[in-house]
């Protein structure tokens, strides 16, 4: 017998039972609920981001539906049906790319297919996969049964793209909106992998390869799997941010630092360190936002003031600053010129930052006249200031 080949992490830790999937418990416990109580619709609609566990969820399902004795949501993984749904043998589970099988003639091959009598377990499952890549001609021949489907037949779609979605297809499903995973949960997730696998790896590398996978616990896994074939079984964070071109935290707080307080010279330092060590501009400003969203929700929460950025800074401040950040993402990701973007990006944001809105002076204004002696004249004023064009 054949020695069994490598297996990338993303497929060899793919999650195998409920209990596995991570981030998704709203999912996960409706339809143990379901399973439970009997209640199992005839089709499901899974929505969300890549690397969030749709299809992983799908199959998982599948194996509830199909495993002895079942269905059952706290199936054994090791039980044949099981395994053979896991391994893509089993009969009665269909997996349909939506991608490659997009046409009327596919759907209705499957139309036909559905009538018959499952041959291994209690039902058929059909998985559909980019399910929004199916031709208007193939989401209505697939109507009708997807309505009125036999008993033994149970359908799951899987899609990126929910609004591709033919609305009497998504009105005959129970829909499923699967979340980006948090970070904390994918750190903790890698963290256990390279426990089991023997890989020390610090805390800092977890949490840059989870900044970077974007929510997608997947993306998590394919490059924490590409970082141990670059660093052996030791992985730190200046290896990631090579790897990648990403900034370190440190000097992402560095930057919104100097932004909030107005230092232009150390502001172009750091962009001009970053340009010359290779580091991903685009990428950059992007975690510039998330630090400066978490500084405003900051705000919010102490009563319209944080120091997460350095200096004191209003609500307002911090919005103006987020908002120029966000306006000048595209010109950065598509103009010619990435460094002097990101510079005039930059500095546009000190500018927005410390401006002040022409209706919360006024406010301001009248606040103050009302406990001066001579208020009245000075609100009179503010008012008059306010027409003007």
């Amino acid at each position: 017998m054949a020695a069994k080949g490598y297996q990338v992490i993303a497929r060899k830790w793919r999650p195998q039972t409920f209990a596995d999937v991570v981030g998704q418990d709203h999912v996960v416990r409706t339809l143990r609920n379901a399973i439970a109580r009997d209640r199992i619709a005839h089709a499901y609609l899974f929505v969300g981001p890549r690397g969030t566990g749709k299809t992983s969820t799908a199959r998982i399902f599948a194996k509830a539906l199909n495993c002895t004795d079942g269905p059952n949501a706290d199936f054994d993984p090791a039980d044949p049906s099981c395994v053979s749904i896991a391994e893509g043998t089993h009969l009665d589970v269909i997996e349909i790319d939506g991608a490659s099988n997009n046409g009327v003639d596919q759907v209705r091959d499957l139309r036909d297919t559905v009538q018959y009598a499952p041959a291994q377990g209690k039902f058929k499952v059909y998985i559909i996969d980019e399910v929004h890549m199916l031709s208007a001609a193939a989401f209505n021949a697939l109507l009708k049964t997807l309505e009125e489907p036999p008993e033994h037949v149970k359908f799951v779609f899987a899609t990126t793209d929910p609004q591709k979605v033919l609305a009497t297809i998504v009105s005959r499903c129970q829909r499923f909106d699967l979340k980006p995973i948090p970070a904390p949960l994918i750190v903790e997730r890698l963290r256990k992998i390279g426990d089991d696998e023997g890989v020390k790896v610090t805390a800092e590398a977890l949490e840059c390869i989870a900044r970077m996978a974007d929510g997608g616990m997947r993306d998590a896994q394919s490059i924490f799997d590409q970082m141990i074939s670059f660093c052996g079984n030791d992985i730190t964070e200046p290896d990631v941010l090579d790897v990648y071109g990403l900034i370190s935290a440190e000097k992402l707080t560095e930057l919104a630092g100097a932004i909030a307080a107005g230092d232009h010279r150390k502001l172009i330092a750091i962009v001009d360190e970053c340009d010359e060590s290779g580091r991903d501009l685009v990428r950059l400003l992007s975690d510039l936002q998330v630090i400066v969203r978490t500084a405003l929700l900051d705000a919010i929460a102490q009563g319209g003031k944080t120091k997460q950025l350095g200096p004191d800074l209003t609500t307002e401040q911090v919005t103006r600053l987020l908002d120029a950040l966000r306006e000048g993402e595209g010109g950065v990701k598509l103009g010619l010129a990435e460094k002097i973007n990101l510079e005039v990006t930059l500095l546009k944001a000190v500018e927005a930052s410390r401006a002040r809105a022409i209706d919360s002076l006024i406010k301001e204004l009248s606040a103050l006249a009302e406990i001066a002696p001579d208020g009245a004249e000075v609100a009179a004023a503010a008012g008059d200031e306010k027409k003007k064009p």
